[in-house]
Formats: C-alpha cells, structure tokens, sequence
C-alpha cells in the first residue's frame, strides 16, 4: 500500500486551494519535506527535556570516576587501622614475662653471645634452687614437720579441767585442731570455754544413750574418729583426757610423726610407796625395742594418752599397705585396761611400724593424776605442765 503524502501548506495559504475563509488545521506529518518543521519542534522538545534533567540531576560516569577515588583513599588507612588492631590484641594475650625476656635479648643480641649464655645460665640456676627448694618441702612434709595436729578430748561437764587444757593448747604453734565431744548434748558452759579458748576447735555430740552404754568415752571417741574419716582430716591424730598435765615440748614432737608415735606416760600414785610408775616403750634410738610394764596381759603396754597416729590410716588403708579395710574404732566389749592395746592392733601390725618419742625414749611429757589427789592450784599445775623426769 502507497501513502500519498500532501504537500505541506506553506505559510498564508489554505489547504483547499480555495480562497474561502474556512480555518483548516494543519496537521504534521514526518516526512522528509517536513524538515524544518521537524528542526523547530526537536529544539524545542531538547530544551524541554533539558529542563527536565534539571530538575531531577543524574549521577554522570564522570561524577562516579570523581568518587570512586575517595573510597580508595579511605580503604588503606582501614586496612592499617585493622592491622594494628590485630597486632595489639596478639600482644595483649602474649605472657608479660615472655615479652620482657625477648626484649631483653633482642636488646642484648648485639653485645655477643657470651652475655646471652650467662643469661641462660642464670635462668638454669634458678630453676635448679627451686627444684631444690621444692624437695626439700617435700622431705619435710614426709618425715612430718608440719603436720596437723587434731586434739581429740572427750569430757563431761569438768570446767577445771577443760580450763586447763585449754590453756595448754593455746600455747602450741598452730595448725592445731581440738576435737571436743559431749554426750547427748552441747553443755553452755563447755561452748564458752571453747570459743573464750583462742584455739581452732570442733564441738560434736554422741548422741548414744548415756545410759545404755558401758563407757561412753568409747563412743565419744568412735564419734570423733568418724568426723576425720568422713572429712578427711589429714594430720596426727592424739587422745588427750583433760585430767592429765602434759609438757608442751610433747606436741612438737607429735609433728615428727610419720605412721605411729609413742612415749613414757607416769601415773602418779596415792597410796603407795612408789610416787609414780611408768608406762611405755624401751627405746634403741626411736626403735621401740620394749615395754616398761607391771602387767604381761596387754599386747602393747601403752596408754591412750601415751600414743598418736597419722591420720589418713583411718580413711586411706591402701597408703599404708593395712590387710584390712574394716573401720579403725573403740571396742565397747573390751575392758578399759585393754583399750589401748585393742586400738593399737588395729592400727600397727608391730613394734617395726611405731616410733619412739623422743629419742632412746629418755623423758616422761605426760602426767596421769588420779582425781583424788588433783588438788593442785593453777600455779602448781602450771610448773607440772612444764616438767620433764630424765630416763
């Protein structure tokens, strides 16, 4: 199909040839003969498409090639600001003593090697003192220097007495544990002594009936054994009755003992001639060798008082090699005079395993005196407290 195209109308000249008055409206086509009128009308649309990009701006390339470099002016002093960062959090985690020990060398590197290996000897030779040092703690602490010293006391309501003991024990070196058990209850006036005693002390109760027991100084002592054994007490166990006088140079050689200790114990007589006999080991150096003894019955001739032992024995048996596991406690089907040796057995297989208090067991460090002639006053007690009959 062919589109005939009009001739444009020229300027005061009418479509239709005619010389009439109509109004005709000429219309634009886009034809190659409309290339002025096209000229006229494309200035003008650029000039409002201009306006337009005025109003609404449009990010050139020109203007991106502009920021583009700012970025990259930026990205460096991050990258750096990073890289420190990552520096001193290394630093910060790096041991101050390691930090300084470089430094140091690195300072010292250009001297010479030969200050660099005093250096390392140095370090050597510490390090071998402290070896040294940490043996001999560990010698120490086996042959018993240090030790922990748990009291155990079992007592009604004897405030003398208690008073008394009391004041003995705070003159011991600590560390110093005093075990203080009561039948059924807690009496007022032995919590006052305790907490007026200046010493280190546990208050516990047998809740056995009184009078359902023989003696009830065996279960008083079964009670205290127990707290160590639950507890794990780890010291140098020792029964203190706190009618006895006991020297103060004794406790320092409780501390000396590794598995068993035993000494003389004198007991004071009051109607014989003898003023006092004495109870405990013949000694050969601190081997127990025999027994000082006026009855042949006990296996071992020693008193409650006259003895102590370490206390791990009784929650730790595999330490000392024990064939039994069975609980180490007082009897309460044995007599009194038997106590002692009964207790023993469990704890030692023999002499072999004891050791002798002090040295040749040459002095007497505890007192036993009967009630019927404890009539001393505190000054005398005193000057006995610090009494020590040469062997």
């Amino acid at each position: 199909m062919r589109r005939t195209l009009s001739p444009v109308p020229r300027p005061g000249t009418s479509l239709g040839g005619g010389g009439g008055e109509s109004t005709s409206v000429a219309v634009a086509v886009g034809s190659p003969l409309s290339k002025c009128n096209h000229d006229n009308s494309s200035s003008f649309a650029s000039t409002q498409y201009g306006f337009v990009l005025n109003l609404f701006p449009k990010t050139s390339s020109r203007s991106l090639e502009k920021q583009k470099p700012k970025w990259n002016a930026w990205r460096r002093p991050f990258f750096h600001f990073f890289l420190c960062f990552l520096v001193g959090v290394f630093l910060g985690f790096t041991p101050i003593v390691s930090l300084t020990t470089s430094t140091y060398v690195h300072s010292r590197s250009q001297v010479g090697k030969v200050q660099l290996y005093d250096v390392v000897n140095h370090v050597m030779s510490a390090n071998m003192l402290k070896n040294d040092s940490v043996k001999q703690e560990s010698q120490t602490l086996e042959r018993g220097f240090g030790k922990f010293l748990i009291i155990v006391t079992t007592t009604p309501t004897r405030g003398y007495y208690l008073h008394r003991l009391a004041d003995t024990l705070k003159t011991v070196e600590p560390p110093l544990l005093w075990v203080v058990v009561e039948m059924t209850r807690q009496s007022r006036e032995t919590s006052e002594i305790l907490r007026k005693s200046g010493v280190l002390y546990r208050h516990l109760v047998c809740t056995k009936n009184a009078t359902e027991v023989k003696d009830p100084r065996v279960h008083q002592r079964n009670v205290a054994l127990s707290h160590i054994e639950t507890h794990r007490l780890d010291g140098i166990v020792y029964f203190v009755d706190d009618t006895n006088i006991y020297s103060t140079q004794l406790f320092q050689h409780l501390r000396q003992i590794r598995r068993f200790g035993t000494w003389q114990v004198a007991k004071l007589k009051k109607s014989t001639r003898v003023a006092a006999t004495f109870v405990g080991p013949i000694c050969n150096g601190t081997q127990v060798i025999g027994w000082h003894t006026t009855n042949v019955m006990r296996r071992y001739h020693a008193e409650l008082s006259g003895f102590a032992f370490n206390s791990t024995i009784l929650w730790d048996p595999k330490q000392w090699h024990r064939p039994s596991t069975q609980r180490i406690r007082h009897l309460d089907t044995v007599k009194d005079f038997f106590q002692a040796s009964a207790f023993i057995e469990q704890v030692v297989e023999g002499e072999t395993e004891m050791e002798g208090i002090p040295e040749e067991c040459s002095e007497v460090l505890v007192w036993y005196v009967p009630m019927e002639i404890d009539r001393l006053s505190s000054s005398n007690a005193t000057i006995l407290d610090h009494l020590s009959i040469s062997m």
